[in-house]
């Protein structure tokens, strides 16, 4: 992992889905089905920071049923067919009552770019876009879909970026 911590306390996580919580694969059955691999420490990444208090949201661009049921597993809110997602994360953070410091958010690719310069803390999976590399404070050593999220949750803990308690 490279990159400078956020000195503000973080109280809200944002992640892409494809490429964040996923390795960007997809499958396919012949009824058109998508499935895609997650990984359960990322989820467990999730539960603990969910504990101590932190409002989580994906924002995803894909329109997908899986998004939401990822989201569901996860207890995490979702905004799926999100095309324009700063002005939903906009929205989102002011009805959250959260200053854009509070926030961090991991993303892969450029339509992450603009919500990724505006938040906080901006963190890359290891396996992201180089553009989106270059913007972010954080570039993990672990890829999306496999470990990526839970490394970032420990990070944000072990750094004490997050509340020990709910906030």
């Amino acid at each position: 992992m490279r990159g400078a911590a956020a000195r503000a306390p973080i109280k809200a996580l944002v992640t892409d889905f494809d490429g964040v919580h996923t390795d960007n694969s997809v499958f396919l059955d012949t009824d058109g089905r998508e499935f895609v691999r997650c990984s359960r420490a990322d989820g467990m990444g999730i539960e603990m920071l969910r504990r101590r208090g932190l409002k989580l949201l994906i924002l995803s661009r894909e329109s997908d049923g899986v998004v939401a049921a990822r989201a569901r597993k996860l207890h995490m809110e979702c905004a799926h067919d999100v095309k324009d997602k700063l002005p939903y994360l906009d929205a989102w953070r002011q009805r959250n009552g959260l200053s854009w410091k509070e926030l961090a958010y991991i993303g892969d690719d450029i339509n992450d770019l603009e919500c990724l310069e505006a938040c906080g803390l901006s963190v890359a999976p290891g396996n992201a876009r180089a553009e989106v590399k270059e913007v972010c404070q954080i570039v993990l050593k672990c890829s999306g879909g496999d470990g990526a999220l839970r490394e970032l949750c420990d990070h944000l803990i072990d750094g004490a970026l997050v509340p020990e308690v709910p906030v």
